[in-house]
């Protein structure tokens, strides 16, 4: 709680006693241990696993909604704006990390681990081993001791393609979204926001589609080799990051509409559209690296 009279924003917000962080690690626990035993052959892994992302969940949603009324309620002032600032940007600077650990893999595999596999002391150990990127010549997709089934590779025609036009559509109208937040027209921001959220909607819906013809036809799976790994690894996880940003800027969108969030004070949003643009960029690079090289 703060020390300052009622109705006056405190020079700095200092909260009560909270029991949200230890339930919400019990939470996380529980999903470790479960994930740690289903991967292992327990099957009441999986219940537990779904038991600790629900207790999870739940906390997350009483812990924001609890930092919602404080924020609505006046409590946070310019000094608590600043550290919600620097938090967003060390966790965006942390999720460059991660994709930048991805890319790196990708490259690794592509620029040394191949053409290792291809020089000629490994020529005497797998004879018809062929040292090219599956993506780069045909008929190189499967594996001289027959561990890895042949498959096809993607294109970036047409859904990559079209997926990449909606993430930047998205981009777009989110923009527009915030300039008439500040503009003081929420109307406007809330028919854009709307906009943005279904497009995300359908960007996962697209990649979906994308994995089922990458599985059923194309016979591309998760084990088909570091190809398939290094592809399923970045796409997926970005599609679980479009999935994260999609809910912010749908509860974002929820909040307009009851009011919240004005021309001067609106981080929430703010927050919520430095993450969507970081998947933008992060899907440009995906786009150009997975699928066109």
């Amino acid at each position: 709680m703060s020390s300052t009279t009622s109705g006056v924003t405190p020079y700095y917000f200092v909260p009560s006693p909270s029991r949200h962080p230890a339930m919400a690690a019990l939470g996380l626990f529980f999903v470790i241990l479960g994930a740690s035993q289903w991967v292992n052959g327990a099957d009441w892994g999986k219940y537990s696993l779904a038991f600790g992302m629900v207790w999870f969940l739940g906390v997350l949603f009483q812990w924001f909604s609890e930092a919602v009324r404080e924020s609505e309620g006046g409590q946070y002032g310019h000094k608590v704006d600043l550290s919600f600032r620097w938090s967003m940007s060390w966790f965006i600077f942390s999720e460059v990390m991660f994709f930048g650990a991805f890319f790196t893999a990708l490259w690794w595999a592509r620029g040394h681990s191949i053409p290792a596999l291809g020089s000629v002391e490994n020529a005497l150990l797998w004879p018809d081993f062929k040292a090219v990127w599956p993506s780069l010549a045909a008929g190189v997709t499967g594996s001289p001791a027959g561990i890895v089934e042949p498959f096809l590779t993607m294109t970036p025609f047409w859904l990559p393609t079209i997926n990449t036009a909606l993430l930047l559509s998205s981009g777009v109208t989110l923009t527009i979204a915030h300039h008439a937040l500040i503009a003081g027209n929420r109307t406007k921001t809330i028919g854009f926001m709307w906009m943005t959220v279904l497009l995300g909607i359908v960007f996962l819906f697209v990649q979906g589609y994308e994995y089922f013809h990458a599985y059923h036809e194309l016979n591309l799976k998760l084990t088909s080799g570091v190809y398939g790994s290094t592809f399923y690894m970045l796409t997926g996880f970005h599609g679980f990051h479009v999935f994260v940003g999609m809910l912010m800027l749908l509860f974002i969108t929820l909040r307009l509409q009851k009011g919240h969030f004005t021309a001067e004070r609106h981080f929430g949003f703010e927050g919520a559209a430095w993450y969507w643009h970081f998947v933008d960029v992060v899907w440009l690079g995906l786009y150009v690296l997975v699928y066109w090289l």
